[in-house]
């Protein structure tokens, strides 16, 4: 009796750890895209004071990165924060495709089986262009109507 209370323990156990692991990686990734839409509204709005300055991209702005503040041209300014945008979104990416294998882990040991369509993946433009050809066919459809 003992024994089988210890392993429904340690299998609800497991269940919560793995649990909190899914909720901990959707948490960072809703971090994650806040922090991203933050970016792009910076480049945005630093890409809209260039075109209104009269010095252009050469136009200075004020950066507040950690607890300082910097005076930096626009356009090194717009250069970091894209290259940080690129970085956010490659990080986000991957914590989706890991939250997938995390929640196919948690429904395996719930005793669930895996959600179908979970593991679906976008076609490539390669894909998308050949579907279109097959749909829309190489030769041009006979007419309908024969007029003389």
């Amino acid at each position: 009796m003992a024994t089988t209370q210890s392993h429904l323990l340690a299998a609800l156990a497991e269940i919560e750890l793995a649990a909190e692991e899914v909720l901990a990686s959707k948490q960072e990734i809703i971090d994650l895209d806040r922090k991203r839409n933050s970016n792009r509204e910076a480049i945005r709005a630093l890409e809209k004071e260039a075109k209104s300055h009269y010095k252009g991209e050469e136009s200075k702005s004020w950066l507040a990165m950690g607890n300082s503040f910097f005076r930096l041209p626009n356009r090194s300014a717009v250069n970091m924060l894209k290259t940080d945008q690129k970085k956010l979104d490659i990080s986000v990416n991957m914590l989706r495709s890991g939250l997938k294998d995390k929640v196919n882990t948690l429904r395996d040991k719930e005793g669930k089986e895996e959600l179908k369509g979970f593991g679906l993946v976008a076609l490539s433009k390669d894909e998308f262009s050949a579907i279109n050809e097959v749909i829309r066919g190489d030769s041009k459809p006979a007419p309908m109507y024969h007029f003389k």
